[in-house]
């Protein structure tokens, strides 16, 4: 890939900068709660570990599916900075984290563990750390369903209840991350094999003509046919919600990744190109396509940060070098775009990323930093700037 320019790479060093002092100065003040979304006047709010998924009453909560992004910041803390407290606060945090590897109500623990465990994992070569990402991957896998069309994972709360085992999320394919890296650490294929049926459910039952894609989808059972399309988090239900387009395009390049099947990179590239012609000449999303207030609607940073991260997978792994550079220079140009006005570089302002919206429909952070955000932001960056440092390099297909 064509290196980066002075510019860029001074960008990049400052925002994990920024990094490394917000993980310390937060650290002081957190006690044993995790931070999630930015409250109106910067400050983190938190939750603890243990507030796990669940229904109360008719209403869903995923309790905290974040608390794995923080471990992951102060793990790429301590690579970018070379303080050993990072790396001892990671291993204090990841205990607080591990009591969620066998929760049995959400497909979140891929995004809890495949943030914390993993790169842990990787970046110490202690089994402790892989036990635990191979112990949450278990709990994953055990959560599919299956039916006349084939099988997916459901999303959401116990499979004993009829409205989490019909139901679906976009989500959920960027949580396939944690089956393929148990698949290739333990030899065991049934990883490899849930995330791909998973996938091609996904691909049969989310995917509109258009290349967009839906938020949720409740299946008809036992036959698998698609009941109904839907959002929790996007404007409508059949508007485009960027962010689940990113899930999606993360998930599909992850599965072309691990399955070697130049089907799902195709696939993948298609959702990345619509993304890309539906975001236009600002490098930060807005929340939902589709919103009518457009103009004058929410951005997403988040959205951005994780095709970013989606689109270097891409860049990584596509034999089409000249599409796969085209691919890294549009990661590099959200980077670049992600530091500029949105970085946070005021003290006042906890997050690395304003302007991110976790739940415009619900009220939750709808101009906020949310930790996801950061946590895909990051990742991208050190991608970039160490690569092979944080997570294993990728191969061309």
């Amino acid at each position: 890939m064509t290196a980066l320019t002075g510019v860029q790479q001074r960008l990049f060093s400052e925002a994990l900068d920024l990094l490394c002092e917000k993980t310390l100065q937060d650290e002081e003040r957190l006690g044993i709660a995790f931070p999630y979304v930015t409250a109106p006047d910067g400050s983190w709010d938190t939750m603890l570990a243990s507030e796990a998924a669940g229904y109360k009453g008719e209403a869903w909560s995923h309790g905290n599916w974040f608390c794995g992004f923080w471990v992951g910041l102060l793990l790429a803390a301590h690579l970018h900075g070379g303080d050993a407290r990072h790396l001892r606060l990671a291993r204090e945090r990841m205990r607080l984290v591990a009591q969620r590897a066998d929760d049995p109500n959400t497909h979140d623990i891929g995004f809890i563990f495949n943030a914390s465990a993993v790169p842990a994992f990787f970046i110490t070569g202690e089994k402790a750390f892989g036990d635990i990402g191979v112990q949450a991957a278990a709990r994953l896998r055990s959560r599919l369903v299956r039916t006349d069309r084939g099988a997916y994972l459901s999303s959401w709360g116990s499979l004993e209840d009829s409205r989490a085992r019909c139901s679906s999320a976009i989500d959920t394919m960027a949580n396939l991350a944690l089956l393929y890296w148990a698949a290739g650490v333990t030899g065991d294929a049934s990883y490899l094999v849930a995330g791909e049926v998973h996938a091609k459910m996904t691909q049969a039952a989310f995917i509109r003509p258009d290349l967009s894609t839906y938020h949720a989808v409740q299946y008809a059972l036992p036959s698998g046919e698609r009941a109904r399309g839907y959002t929790f988090q996007g404007y409508a239900d059949e508007s485009c919600w960027s962010r689940g387009q990113g899930w999606a395009i993360l998930g599909f390049a992850d599965t072309a990744r691990a399955t070697g099947e130049r089907a799902y990179l195709e696939l993948a590239q298609e959702l990345a190109d619509y993304f890309m012609r539906r975001l236009g000449d600002d490098p930060v999303a807005f929340w939902d396509f589709d919103d009518p207030a457009l103009p004058d609607a929410p951005r997403d940073t988040a959205a951005s940060a994780i095709v970013a991260n989606a689109f270097l997978t891409l860049a990584e792994i596509d034999p089409d070098t000249e599409r796969a550079q085209r691919r890294w220079e549009q990661a590099v140009w959200l980077l670049e775009g992600l530091c500029g006005p949105s970085l946070a570089r005021e003290p006042a302002h906890r997050g690395l990323l304003k302007h991110g919206c976790y739940s415009k429909p619900h009220n939750i952070g709808p101009d906020a930093a949310v930790l996801f955000g950061d946590f895909y932001f990051v990742d991208a960056l050190c991608r970039i700037t160490m690569p092979g440092r944080f997570r294993p390099a990728l191969r061309r297909l």
